[in-house]
């Protein structure tokens, strides 16, 4: 007996690297304007926010790759 169920195109490597950044724009954007609220300092926001752009971004690429793996 066949599954009903039928799994999805998988995603193209591209496009979830598209995802991850279009994502990345704007989670940086909020917390660096939580950085700035918090220390009232534009350098340290700016500089908290690049770190934080180019550190998740790749995080998040893997944590999709993975899903779709596993799915």
């Amino acid at each position: 007996m066949r599954s009903s169920v039928q799994k999805p195109p998988s995603t193209s490597h591209l496009l979830s690297l598209a995802k991850a950044f279009s994502w990345r724009i704007v989670a940086t954007l909020t917390t660096a304007l939580i950085a700035y609220v918090i220390t009232g300092e534009m350098d340290t926001a700016l500089w908290i926010g690049g770190i934080e752009f180019f550190l998740k971004i790749g995080i998040y690429y893997a944590h999709e790759r993975l899903w779709l793996w596993l799915t």
